[in-house]
């Protein structure tokens, strides 16, 4: 069996994400690689070091240089000729092109994969993650994206892949880039970074969310994450978003800081190795999946907490 993996990129390096795509896909069968995008060569000759890759395809192309699904995803549909199975990572990204492949392809998409358990069958979170299902299909070419945080990263170096040009059907007219306005942060970020700290509606305002849990952040060299009630309150952007409708992270420890851990919450974090939580309320369901829980006003708690880091 033939898997072939989208590798997610800025045509300067390749995105983490992808390593767990090919260590799923490496449960199939034998591993191809698609690089496409512009000037990214470079890309491709990184891919082709990821353990267990055997072939890099390179479609370098001014019409796949911003990642346009529209674009790519019939470049994808060419290739299944020669391929069994199109994984992608289950990012914002992946999730654009994957559906258009399945289309393209006349097959039902299986999403968010959690595991492998046979050459057609997977499982996969449902309600939020609070049940786990078990699907099995009988397409003969299989559309799947991959829940990165179950999946560890294939090693980027010590593969030996060959990198092969292709070509595709190029522009399909139907969208163009406008633009982007890309936030950088010196910290890391959020889907792989191991210490994350978080915090929800109880911080009040933009100013105490600051004030409180970037300080926190700073002396754990963590990301800072929130929930969706601080982020529809205006605290902090969208991108900083944890849960279902939000980024999905497994770190090493997360920290909830005025989180009361609504389902939809849990279901993007929940995974983590260590969870932490600091709420007032002693009943919040956040404390039900909390390795450690602190009871008491997060406003004397936290700064507390980090002075004495």
């Amino acid at each position: 069996m033939k898997t072939l993996v989208w590798v997610e990129h800025d045509n300067v390096s390749v995105k983490d994400a992808t390593l767990s795509a090919v260590t799923a896909a490496s449960k199939l069968g034998e591993v191809h690689l698609l690089v496409a995008g512009k000037g990214c060569a470079g890309v491709a000759e990184a891919a082709s070091k990821i353990a267990g890759v055997g072939k890099v395809h390179l479609a370098d192309d001014a019409a796949y240089e911003h990642g346009l699904a529209e674009n790519v995803a019939p470049l994808v549909a060419s290739l299944m000729d020669h391929h069994d199975a199109a994984v992608f990572p289950a990012t914002t990204t992946g999730k654009n092109v994957a559906p258009r492949v399945a289309a393209l392809l006349d097959v039902m998409q299986i999403s968010d994969i959690l595991s492998v358990e046979g050459p057609d069958t997977f499982t996969r979170p449902i309600y939020a993650g609070n049940a786990i299902a078990t699907v099995q299909t009988s397409d003969t070419k299989l559309v799947i994206t991959v829940r990165g945080t179950a999946f560890p990263k294939a090693a980027a170096e010590g593969g030996a892949g060959v990198v092969e040009a292709v070509s595709g059907p190029g522009d399909a007219g139907l969208s163009s880039f406008a633009g982007a306005e890309i936030a950088k942060s010196e910290r890391p970020e959020l889907t792989s970074a191991k210490v994350i700290v978080s915090g929800g509606r109880a911080l009040q305002n933009s100013e105490n969310f600051h004030s409180i849990i970037e300080p926190l952040a700073d002396k754990l060299g963590a990301a800072v994450g929130a929930s969706r009630a601080a982020v529809d309150a205006g605290y902090v952007p969208n991108d900083y978003q944890v849960g279902q409708t939000g980024k999905i992270v497994a770190p090493e420890v997360y920290i909830a800081v005025g989180i009361s851990g609504a389902i939809q919450h849990l279901a993007g974090m929940k995974d983590s190795k260590t969870i932490v939580a600091i709420n007032k309320d002693e009943d919040a369901p956040i404390f039900q999946v909390a390795d450690i829980g602190l009871v008491g006003d997060l406003f004397k708690i936290v700064p507390e907490l980090t002075e004495k880091l």
